[in-house]
């Protein structure tokens, strides 16, 4: 029986991070994504409206196996978890005061097989088959390059304790923060908010770094 491709076991650099700060180089990777504007918790808003597209999509493109459409080069993986970039327009510093200013870029990764022509083929086919709007998606390149990571564990609004420990420790190992509007505040979100109680939610913080 043929392996599944787990990525968050396979790079657990990545996905594994303790809860501790860490500096890790992160290479290349595609992704799904949708970007939009506005408090993320909103319940018709653009954010909770995208998160629907991404599975659709990345899930057309997992179940082609079942079909005569599956990609050169295809090979059975566990879908990766949510992602998010977000930062707030004109440069401000990133602040979780006023969610209805947030910017966000919300993403899955794609396995390496996944080309553009296979990406438009999976976003035509869950608009056919599962009636959904999925021209805001897009298929994205991604190298983020030295970041200093952590897990955090937690409610999403307690945050800031993490990346007050996250700031500390970028300032001691002689690095600092290279937010930009190329460089964008990151979190992977390895729990389900519907499922998982909040003082349990783990969910992995990235911030870009240089050398001073």
């Amino acid at each position: 029986m043929a392996s599944v491709k787990d990525y968050k076991k396979e790079y657990k650099e990545l996905y594994q991070p303790k809860t501790t700060p860490t500096i890790v180089n992160v290479g290349e990777m595609q992704f799904i994504a949708v970007e939009g504007k506005g408090n993320p918790n909103d319940e018709n808003g653009e954010y909770q409206q995208s998160i629907p597209i991404l599975y659709a999509v990345q899930y057309t493109i997992k179940m082609s196996k079942m079909g005569n459409n599956a990609p050169n080069g295809y090979f059975d993986y566990v879908v990766p978890p949510l992602e998010g970039f977000w930062w707030l327009e004109n440069n401000q510093d990133f602040s979780l005061e006023n969610k209805s200013k947030y910017c966000w870029l919300s993403m899955i990764r794609l396995p390496e097989f996944v080309d553009y022509k296979v990406f438009e083929w999976a976003c035509q086919e869950a608009s056919k088959k599962k009636m959904i709007e999925t021209q805001k998606a897009q298929f994205l390149k991604i190298t983020e390059g030295l970041c200093v990571q952590c897990m955090h564990i937690g409610s999403y609004n307690d945050e800031p304790k993490t990346l007050k420990i996250m700031n500390d420790f970028i300032n001691q190992q002689g690095l600092k923060s290279d937010l930009s509007e190329k460089r964008r505040h990151h979190e992977i979100y390895l729990s389900d908010p519907r499922k998982t109680d909040v003082a349990k939610l783990k969910t992995i913080l990235r911030i870009p770094v240089i050398s001073k």
